[in-house]
């Protein structure tokens, strides 16, 4: 695992280091040029020193100088172009060049050239290039010297800051380190940097879906266990009864009970296991556009016998609009099929249920009106609770559906109401919203 600290220790070090070579780049070439200009200036001076001196034809004359002490080279010319004076005889200096400033390659170096007339004389001072630069180096060095020197102490100075800087990670972590499945609270947002907090409010939105998943999935298994338990214990008391019977048709009667109560169970586990799926948690499913009325005609095609037994009038209104929705296909199967059966079963026989898929100003809908009894305002929200039966019901059931229902519907971000049917009974309205891509919305993450 890569160190944050380390890598900004590095980063910030190599972008100082780099800064600083720069810097020393410039640094060097303005002290290049700020030598020139005083080397020009000297080498001027020089001149005009000599200017005044007489020189007179004859032979060369060679001053003793220590020439290592020496920057400056001098000769000197008559009128009549014969060297008069040559202050380093052992160097390959410079031809006669024109008068002024000049830069001049002597095939052994470059020199930097002055010169000047003097009363028919010719004076020339010469400087090696060389020397500059390397002047100029010196300068530059001992300006940037302070700055190497300064890294080390930089570099601990760094260390430190960015530890302190990255405690509130620290503490984030050890935060997030004490939560456990029974203790999912946010983690607290006092003094957190700007830089950490898209980070915390990140984690804290999913420590609250972990939670709500987790409180979902204890609900479940303890409204699941509880709703099991009764039909398994009147399962083996059928079984008990069936066995003692002392005939062969109190045993029939037996066994036809034993067999009913195998039917509610099964239905029982099947909504429970439809219900799981639904839950948070319970994974993911591709999303698709699907044609609502497709799936209504489907669904009524599916119940179309139960109806006829019933001797239910069950159809299906016409279609308007676009009524296409991005979501999983299956799930909204599951939701109009538990609308539609709910329908057809609480409708009395010789009833009418009427599905209708269209599209108003907020999006595509389904309504599912019936001509039975209907539900009472004050209980139209409850029956969307899990396991929860009208005390006026003789249906058989689990009390699932409708929660299905109501689970699904959130998963597609639909919302279910119950209200007054223009037939008479009861109008279940499942209402979409509209998105930008389709007219559907998209699946809710679990």
């Amino acid at each position: 695992m890569r160190s944050i600290r380390h890598q900004l220790l590095v980063a910030l070090l190599s972008a100082i280091s780099l800064t600083t070579l720069l810097g020393a780049l410039a640094t060097y070439r303005t002290a290049r040029e700020e030598a020139n200009a005083m080397f020009d200036y000297h080498l001027r001076q020089l001149a005009l020193s000599l200017r005044n001196q007489v020189f007179q034809n004859g032979p060369r004359r060679d001053f003793r100088i220590e020439e290592d002490a020496q920057d400056f080279s001098v000769q000197i010319w008559s009128p009549d172009g014969t060297r008069i004076y040559l202050s380093h005889p052992r160097q390959e200096l410079p031809p006669q060049t024109p008068i002024g400033f000049a830069t001049i390659d002597s095939g052994h170096g470059r020199w930097r050239v002055f010169g000047m007339q003097q009363g028919g004389q010719t004076i020339q001072v010469a400087q090696p290039m060389l020397l500059r630069d390397q002047l100029a180096l010196a300068a530059a060095l001992r300006t940037v010297a302070p700055f190497l020197i300064m890294l080390p102490i930089l570099g601990v100075l760094i260390w430190v800051v960015v530890g302190r800087g990255l405690r509130p990670l620290d503490a984030v972590a050890r935060a997030v380190s004490t939560r456990t499945p029974v203790a999912l609270e946010p983690l607290p947002q006092v003094h957190v940097p700007s830089e950490v907090l898209p980070l915390l409010l990140a984690l804290n939105d999913l420590l609250a879906r972990l939670k709500r998943a987790l409180d979902a999935q204890r609900e479940f298994i303890a409204d699941a266990a509880h709703e099991l338990r009764t039909p398994l214990a009147a399962l083996t008391l059928q079984v008990q009864l069936a066995e003692r019977a002392g005939d062969a048709a109190a045993r029939t009667e037996a066994f036809a009970e034993v067999k009913g109560g195998l039917q509610r169970a099964t239905h029982s586990v099947q909504q429970l296991l439809t219900l799981a799926r639904q839950e948070p948690g319970g994974g993911d499913r591709p999303l698709a556009p699907v044609a609502l009325s497709e799936l209504v005609a489907g669904v009524i095609a599916a119940h179309l016998p139960l109806a006829e037994a019933r001797r239910i009038d069950l159809g299906a209104m016409p279609t308007t609009g676009e009524t296409v929705v991005e979501g999983e296909e299956e799930a909204l199967r599951i939701l109009i099929s538990n609308l539609v059966s709910n329908a057809v079963r609480y409708t009395p026989h010789g009833g009418k249920v009427d599905v209708t898929v269209g599209a108003g100003a907020d999006g595509p809908f389904i309504d599912v009106c019936d001509t039975g009894p209907g539900i009472p305002v004050e209980e139209r929200e409850r029956v969307f609770d899990r396991f929860y039966r009208r005390a006026q019901n003789d249906e058989a059931g689990s009390g699932l559906g409708l929660a299905i229902v109501r689970r699904i519907a959130e998963r597609h971000r639909a919302s279910v109401v119950l209200d007054e049917a223009p037939l008479g009974g009861l109008r279940a309205r499942v209402q979409f919203q509209r998105s930008a891509g389709l007219p559907g919305v998209a699946l809710t993450p679990l």
